[in-house]
Parts: C-alpha cells; sequence; structure tokens
C-alpha cells in the first residue's frame, strides 16, 4: 500500500495530503461506526529524505498518552547522553570519634528513578527490595569508615526535584497506584510496593496482611469486597507524600495471599526509614528519628553544612534505563528523565531544583533548536499519564526522523523500542503477522486514547510513523486491533 501511495504521490505532483487522496484503510477505519466524533491523526514519513509519504489531520493536537514517552527518553539522550549515570551518595556531616558518627548520615540523591529497581536485577520476577545491593554496599562502607553508632539521623536529601511528585494534570483515579508514582529526588525500588491480602469468602472483606516491603506510617483503609472472580477490579487511592491509602473495589474469593501494587507515598522518608532500619538489624543503632529534606525544611530545621561522602552509587547507563522506559512503558522512569534534563533550566544563579515545568521548557526549548515544530507540544509530564498532555502526529513523526538520521544517540533510541509481536509492551500488536519484529513502535493507551509512534521497515525502506486515536466509542482492545489492521493495510 505503501508503494500505491508513494507513485499516487508522484502522479500528483506533491506529497499527499488529506485533501488531496484518502488512502481506502483509512478511509475504513474512519467510517468504522466507533469512529464517530473521534479524533484521528497519522503521519508517515520516509526516513531515507525525511519526506512525508502520507498525512491525514497529522497537524492536529492529540493526547499521546505513552508515546509521550519518546519524547522525553529522545531528550534525555540528546542532552544527557547514553552512558550518563545517576548518582546516589551517602554522606554525614560531623565527626567520627570511637566509632561513634557525631552527626547526621544523608542520602544524596539526583533524581535517579532505577535505585534498587527490579527492571535491573537478574532475575525480574523472583527480585524483591530485600534482595537489594546497594543497602549491603552502604553499610559495609559506613563499617569500612568505622562507624559503629549514629548519634544523629538517617536524612535523605531529595531537594534536587520540587515536592511536586505527581503531576497535578493526573486524574485523582490513578494517584496511588503502582504505575502513577511520584517521581522525587530521591526514588527506590521503582517507589512501589505490594500489598497482600487474605481474601475470604465471596462477600467478606479481605484482609491486609502486610506490605513489602513494610511502610511504616502508611495507614490502608479498606473497602475491598471478595467476589467469585477470577481476577480483581481493585485499586489504591492516595494522594502524594500523605499517609493515607484507600482500598476500593472488588478482589477474587477464597485466596490465601492476593497481591495488590500501589506506589511509595514518600520515597525519600521512606528511604531514610528503610535504611535506618537496616542499620538497627546489623548493630549500628541510629540516635534519632529518620527524616528528610522537606520535613527538616518544613519545620525550619534544615541547615547546610559541609558534609563528606562516604560512597557513591551509580545507575545503570541513560541507554539502559530509557531502553526500560520504552520497552516497558516506565511511568516514573519518563517523568525522572523530564525533570532531570530540567536541571539544565536556570533562571537563577546557582540554582539546582527542577520540577516538570522546568523540564517541560528545557524539552521545548531543546527540539526548537533542532528545528521541530514545538507549538503542538503542550507536555505536563514525561509519562502521558495526563489527558491534557498534547502532541500532533507531525511533530512526533519529525522527532523519529531527527533521532534516527542526525542524532548522535540513533542506536540507543531506536532500540529502545520494542519489537512488535515480540517483546515489551508491543508484544502481541502485530503479533503473526508480516509487521512481526519489523516494526519498532511505542505505544500509548490511557481512556479515550490509543496510539503508536516509531519505525517500520518494509521492502528494505524504513519509515518513522505517528498514529493517534482519541475519543473514540469502543473498547481499547477493538481499537487496538483497527490500528493493528490499517497499519498491516498500508504496509
Amino acid at each position: 500500500m505503501i508503494k500505491k501511495i508513494l507513485c499516487a504521490a508522484l502522479l500528483l505532483g506533491c506529497f499527499l495530503q488529506p485533501q488531496a487522496q484518502t488512502p481506502q484503510p483509512v478511509k475504513q477505519l474512519l467510517n468504522a461506526p466507533y469512529m464517530k466524533g473521534a479524533t484521528f491523526s497519522i503521519v508517515v514519513k520516509d526516513l531515507q529524505d525525511g519526506k512525508t509519504v502520507y498525512n491525514y489531520d497529522g497537524d492536529r493536537e492529540v493526547s499521546p498518552a505513552s508515546v509521550l514517552k519518546t519524547v522525553a527518553t529522545a531528550t534525555a539522550l540528546e542532552i544527557l547522553g547514553d552512558d550518563y549515570r545517576f548518582p546516589t551518595s551517602l554522606e554525614y556531616d560531623g565527626s567520627i570519634k570511637e566509632g561513634v558518627l557525631n552527626g547526621n548520615l544523608y542520602i544524596k540523591g539526583s533524581g535517579d528513578p532505577s535505585l534498587g529497581s527490579a527492571h535491573f536485577a537478574p532475575n525480574r520476577n523472583a527480585y524483591t527490595p530485600a534482595k537489594n545491593k546497594f543497602v549491603p554496599e552502604w553499610i559495609a562502607a559506613l563499617k569500612k569508615a568505622g562507624i559503629r553508632k549514629i548519634a544523629g539521623a538517617v536524612v535523605s536529601d531529595e531537594r534536587i526535584f520540587d515536592t511536586e511528585g505527581a503531576s497535578i494534570k493526573w486524574l485523582r483515579e490513578d494517584m496511588g497506584n503502582y504505575y502513577a508514582p511520584g517521581s522525587y529526588g530521591v526514588s527506590v525500588f521503582d517507589n512501589m510496593y505490594k500489598l497482600y491480602l487474605k481474601s475470604g469468602a465471596a462477600g467478606n472483606r479481605p484482609v491486609v496482611t502486610g506490605t513489602e516491603p513494610e511502610l511504616p506510617g502508611v495507614r490502608f483503609t479498606n473497602y475491598l469486597k471478595a467476589a467469585p472472580v477470577s481476577s480483581d477490579s481493585a485499586y489504591i487511592i492516595g494522594a502524594p507524600l500523605a499517609g493515607e491509602r484507600y482500598l476500593y473495589g472488588v478482589v477474587p474469593a477464597n485466596r490465601e495471599r492476593y497481591v495488590l501494587k500501589g506506589d511509595i507515598p514518600d520515597p525519600a522518608l521512606f528511604l531514610a526509614e528503610y535504611l535506618t532500619g537496616c542499620l538497627e538489624r546489623e548493630g549500628i543503632a541510629v540516635g534519632k528519628e529518620p527524616t528528610c529534606y522537606r520535613i527538616e525544611s518544613e519545620a525550619g530545621r534544615w541547615k547546610t553544612v559541609e558534609r563528606k561522602t562516604i560512597i557513591t552509587t551509580y545507575s545503570p547507563t541513560l541507554k539502559e534505563i530509557v531502553g526500560v522506559t520504552n520497552h516497558v512503558s516506565h511511568n516514573l522512569f519518563a517523568d525522572a528523565l523530564v525533570k532531570t534534563v530540567g536541571l539544565q533550566y536556570t533562571p537563577r544563579k546557582n540554582e539546582v531544583i527542577s520540577s516538570f515545568g522546568r523540564g517541560v521548557r528545557v524539552v521545548a526549548a531543546h527540539w526548537d533548536r533542532k528545528g521541530l515544530d514545538v507549538f503542538p507540544l503542550r507536555m505536563h509530564d514525561g509519562s502521558g499519564l495526563a489527558p491534557a498532555d498534547k502532541v500532533s502526529a507531525e511533530f512526533i513523526a519529525d522527532l523519529l526522523v531527527y533521532m534516527a538520521t542526525k542524532s548522535d544517540y540513533a542506536e540507543a533510541f531506536i532500540e529502545s523500542l520494542p519489537q512488535a509481536g515480540i517483546e515489551g509492551s508491543v508484544r502481541n500488536f502485530l503479533k503473526g503477522s508480516g509487521l512481526q519484529g519489523k516494526a519498532r513502535l511505542k505505544s500509548g493507551g490511557i481512556t479515550g486514547v490509543r496510539s503508536y509512534a516509531g519505525y517500520i521497515t518494509k521492502d528494505g525502506k524504513r519509515y518513522a510513523v505517528a498514529v493517534f486515536s482519541n475519543n473514540y466509542a469502543c473498547s481499547m482492545s477493538e481499537m487496538t486491533r483497527g490500528l493493528e489492521k490499517l497499519l498491516l493495510q498500508l504496509f
């Protein structure tokens, strides 16, 4: 079909535009009952020359959902480089005398979203927080430094990012769930915990039996019900930084151990608490309660003092982090990347704090310098969770062309996109078709949004593709099948 479109374009003496010719596959999709009132756009570009093969309503602003991660990851690679690593340092103030640290122990964060992440464990499915490697390394370094007791507290220093971990544009129903964790200056264990339930008989209220890791200070209000179902329709709701979590919905009855997942409300404070517990189990007493920058600064107790570094833990490379971000659609990683590039935004001298807002400004400025039209780019995060996020198919296609043909990090970016029909979030998309393994695509999906963007290879030619459907009147699975059929007909 692409060959036919190209031939038609040559005959017309211009690039195909929707007003010039609409291919039959697009007409068929648009005529589907569930597309009445929907917004649809698609742009296809030839990577060899960057020219447009097809454009249907490509300038229209659409909600991208997780396709926005292509923007976050591409920008991070461009600005930070694929070998960038996030540092997290263990520091102290005061002095060490006769095995006693007369001061505080600090966890100095740099915004690393991957500290203790299951996605970098040798066996992700068998990984638990207790199997992390960094805490034993930290404790060994403390002992090597001669510290056997801490008179002060373990303090997380998360101030490199602001306290808006979750975008104010996110939906309430997302906040508290594992897939929507806040991004902070200190993050750990994917900012996620497992909640264990004993469900009991149908009609009963399941019993909360514990969490992994343990969450001191987090309280659960339980409105769950057990029912004769095979899977749950349950969710955890709670505000960022707040200790209250509310459980709603239905879980399968008669399960001895049923698992729900939620977000760690305050990762910086949690890690200070977690490390304190680990130290005390190793026989290193800690004199004061664990705390973090937010709590201390709000109480007027934060002081800037000289600190010394005991050990620094480095993240995997940015190439690896970007690979996970796009393969599994990791929201935390994408949001942290936007905030990290936001550190380049320094309107006031010596200011290093970053936020979603500053990250978005840096993203837009970068692509504007590269010659892309950034007017349709309206970001509120890096993950695409905010329904208010907007892009155009034209902008995404142009970004894809740039990353494949002009970027120094083309290989890292292209390989970060999963192969359709084989792996990651598109392992079932185009599966068993002629495009299986020949397309690298980032998928996107939130309520009323289905989208794909990436690269397709056909007959030795490579194309950049961006396709979006918003406000359709069917299930997401039906919309997915519709877009799958469209791509197979076009290619």
